[in-house]
């Protein structure tokens, strides 16, 4: 029996990386899709084949649909079918109010938004029943707002009503979840003002910022048999607010 296949977007560094380790742990063939980042993806194809993953790496722009097709085309004629997707890859453009552009806040919107719909679409033809798309949405798209990020913000906010019609569309063959996550000890957020850090770990009830694999543990399990009767759904991880 082929084993079941795993794509995931933005998976050089970061929640895609610990996502995509963690499938790869768990007996997955992982495809690791990258834009920019080549030898990072490299570092992880290199990690995920220690499990004995037969792992790719793919470079597409997820704002480029043209590019998506190609992504999927290529997927599907190395393993044949897709089991679980993962929207994962996502951008920021930080910035004052009076900043903001238009090619700007699109980008944002092409990456976050409307790239997994395009993605979602071209994939959901080759999921076999029982698969699952995830949607790595944010709790800035919920309630937690950010007026430099405020493009961001309304695109993680999309990513999540996005979830629930496409939940509607591919039931009952397909599972579609989402995670919203809070702030996370990535590479990027490491290198934040320590200070800055410590007064937003204090809004947190556990008190620190979560680590990348505690999200990629989260994304595991909505595509679990454990977690069947979870669809439609956003599931927080965010530590608790205080």
């Amino acid at each position: 029996m082929d084993k079941k296949v795993v794509l995931i977007t933005g998976a050089s560094k970061g929640i895609g990386a610990n996502t995509a380790i963690k499938f790869a742990k768990e007996g997955y063939d992982v495809v690791i899709n990258y834009n920019t980042s080549k030898q990072e993806a490299l570092k992880i194809l290199d990690t995920v084949k220690q499990y004995g993953s037969d792992a790719t790496i793919i470079k597409a722009d997820i704002s480029n649909e043209t590019d998506i097709n190609n992504m999927v085309e290529e997927v599907i004629k190395h393993y044949g079918h897709i089991d679980v997707l993962v929207n994962n890859a996502g951008l920021a453009i930080d910035s004052v109010i009076e900043d903001k552009t238009k090619d700007n806040f699109m980008k944002i919107l092409d990456v976050n938004l409307v790239g997994p719909f395009f993605l979602s679409r071209a994939c959901a033809k080759y999921m076999p029943k029982g698969s699952s798309i995830i949607m790595v949405s944010s709790t800035n798209g919920i309630d937690t707002y950010y007026s430099y990020g405020l493009d961001y913000d309304a695109s993680k906010a999309g990513l999540i009503s996005l979830m629930h019609n496409l939940a509607s569309v591919y039931a009952p063959d397909i599972r579609v979840n989402a995670i919203a996550s809070g702030w996370v000890m990535t590479d990027m957020n490491r290198n934040l003002d320590k200070e800055y850090i410590k007064d937003e770990s204090s809004k947190i009830l556990l008190g620190r910022f979560a680590k990348p694999e505690e999200i990629a543990n989260v994304i595991y399990f909505l595509t679990t048999d454990e977690a069947s009767y979870i669809n439609g759904t956003v599931i927080r991880v965010d530590g608790g607010v205080k």
